[in-house]
C-alpha cells in the first residue's frame, strides 16, 4: 500500500512537472508569435499590404518551424491563431502544421510562417482545425509591399494567404498539402480545461495574460503597416 501511494505521488509530480513544461512552451510560442508579426510589420515596404490586414478575418503565426532540403515538411510545428469578433479579436486558439509544399527555400533551417484568413469559408476551416491548404481550403502566396496590387484576385477567390520569412527575408508563399490540426497539449496547458476551437474563436474565452503579446502584435499590425508607408 505505501508503495502504491508512493508510486502515485510520483506519477502526480511527473504530470505536474509535464504540465508546467508544456505551458511554459506555449506561452513562448505566444510571445515568439507576437514578435514575429511586430518585427514582419516594422519593415519598410516588406510588410504584409495594409489592405490584406484590414480585410483579414484571423490571423495565424508559426514561430520558427524547422525544416530543410528543396520540399519541406513542417513536421512538429505548432502556431497560434485568433479571429475578429464582436468584441475585438478573440483569445488565441493552438494548431499543429504538418506536410506541405514549401517551394524553393533551399536549406533553410528556421522559417516564421504567417497565414491570413480572408473570408468566412477559411475561417469556418479554421475552427474545425482539421484541413489542408490548397485542398479544403484555396491558398496563394499572399502580397507583399506598401499596398496590395489592385489586379489580382487574392482578396475575392482565395481562403487563406501564405507568407513566410527566412533569415531574415520576408516574401508570399507557395504552401499547398500542409495539414492544419488542433493542438490539444497547448490548448490543455493555457487555458486548463476543455475548450473547443469554436468557442475560442468566436470569442467566448477570455484573453489569458500570457497572451497579451500576441493579440497586442495582432491589433497594432495595421497602424505599422500604415507607419511603415509613409
Amino acid at each position: 500500500m505505501k508503495k502504491m501511494m508512493t508510486l502515485v505521488a510520483l506519477l502526480s509530480l511527473t504530470s505536474m512537472g509535464w504540465a508546467g513544461s508544456n505551458r511554459e512552451a506555449t506561452n513562448d510560442r505566444l510571445d515568439h508569435a507576437g514578435r514575429v508579426l511586430h518585427e514582419i510589420m516594422a519593415a519598410p515596404d516588406r510588410g504584409i499590404p495594409e489592405e490584406v490586414l484590414e480585410h483579414a478575418k484571423c490571423i495565424a503565426v508559426v514561430p520558427h518551424m524547422l525544416k530543410g532540403g528543396f520540399v519541406f515538411g513542417a513536421e512538429n510545428g505548432r502556431g497560434v491563431a485568433t479571429c475578429r469578433t464582436a468584441n475585438g479579436w478573440s483569445a488565441p486558439a493552438f494548431f499543429t502544421i504538418t506536410g506541405g509544399s514549401w517551394g524553393l527555400q533551399i536549406g533553410v533551417e528556421g522559417v516564421d510562417l504567417v497565414m491570413i484568413i480572408q473570408n468566412e469559408e477559411g475561417m469556418k476551416h479554421l475552427i474545425n482545425s482539421n484541413f489542408e491548404l490548397g485542398g479544403d481550403a484555396s491558398a496563394a502566396a499572399g502580397p507583399v509591399g506598401r499596398h496590395a496590387s489592385a489586379d489580382t484576385d487574392w482578396k475575392l477567390n482565395t481562403e487563406v494567404l501564405t507568407y513566410s520569412r527566412a533569415k531574415g527575408l520576408f516574401a508570399g508563399l507557395t504552401l499547398t498539402g500542409a495539414a492544419i490540426r488542433r493542438d490539444e497539449d497547448s490548448t490543455e496547458a493555457t487555458y486548463g480545461h476543455e475548450v473547443s476551437t469554436r468557442h475560442i474563436l468566436d470569442g467566448g474565452e477570455a484573453v489569458p495574460a500570457s497572451a497579451n503579446s500576441f493579440l497586442d502584435a495582432v491589433m497594432n499590425a495595421k497602424a505599422q503597416a500604415i507607419a511603415s508607408n509613409q
